[in-house]
């Protein structure tokens, strides 16, 4: 599934690289999505700040809140807390019920963008990128704030939690990778420069052996995820890659997948990645 800036979600077949037989148009440029699979549902996080409830079964709109003043930028669900959580270019993130959406708290965390946050695979924590260059960490079975740091000297734009290991990365508009120790108070492991504009998006792979970050420089690189190592950079002049701002990163079982400012979404096969640089 994708979302544009042209108000349109549109479904998309991997394997074929075509268009399936689904389609919606919203009111809004669509900044987030989310599918429910298990109960047929597309959660929709548009520029005017709605959440707009789709089922895509019978191909209609079911409901629309209003939970953020401005863009939503990303949605997430907790089944072990049945929470939803949405956050917003106003600065703040909102917990709602996942089962019915109905809104139960907003928290203003800045005067800035929250554009992204992950929740642990352990499932109580929430780490939150904040626009003024803090990571704030919530406790999810209580809803508050139980630990924040300073990230980035600009804007904390990303974060992901590792996986395999007690740590969590963040990707900043200082064009910075950082690597944050869990364990130790979220004490900096590493601070890597890993591109050369800002950091929009983080995923590891589903083995967890690498991750990729995608940034406003137009590349795609890959790292090896047990030493942090750099592995490959996915650029227009060697791979015939984007040739605006990568925004979203998507990593399936078969392919990462890619999306632009030029409009494009671009499905890459890493057929093997190592110390030496080979890539997708």
């Amino acid at each position: 599934l994708s979302g544009s800036g042209d108000r349109f979600i549109a479904a998309w077949n991997l394997e074929k690289g075509e268009q399936a037989k689904f389609a919606a148009e919203l009111p809004a440029p669509v900044f987030s999505l989310l599918p429910l699979k298990a109960r047929h549902l597309l959660l929709t996080g548009t520029g005017a700040g709605n959440l707009h409830v789709l089922d895509v079964q019978k191909k209609e709109e079911i409901k629309i809140i209003q939970l953020h003043q401005t863009q939503l930028f990303d949605i997430g669900i907790s089944p072990e807390f049945n929470l939803l959580i949405t956050s917003g270019g106003d600065g703040t993130i909102a917990f709602s019920d996942a089962g019915t959406f109905e809104l139960l708290n907003t928290i203003k965390l800045c005067d800035q963008k929250v554009r992204n946050f992950a929740i642990h695979p352990g499932g109580e924590l929430l780490a939150v990128a904040c626009g003024d260059g803090l990571v704030r960490v919530f406790s999810l079975r209580i809803k508050k704030e139980i630990h924040s740091f300073k990230a980035h000297d600009l804007s904390a734009n990303c974060v992901a939690w590792h996986g395999e290991k007690n740590i969590l990365l963040s990707g900043g508009r200082d064009a910075q990778l950082k690597i944050w120790d869990a364990a130790k108070n979220y004490s900096l492991l590493q601070s890597i420069p890993a591109h050369n504009y800002a950091i929009y998006s983080i995923v590891f792979s589903p083995d967890k052996n690498l991750f990729a970050t995608g940034s406003r420089d137009k590349t795609i690189k890959l790292w090896d995820a047990a030493t942090f190592n750099f592995l490959a950079r996915v650029d227009k002049e060697k791979y015939d890659a984007h040739i605006h701002s990568v925004n979203c990163l998507l990593w399936t079982n078969d392919s990462l997948v890619s999306g632009s400012d030029d409009r494009q979404i671009i499905c890459w096969e890493i057929n093997k990645v190592d110390s030496r640089g080979s890539g997708p």
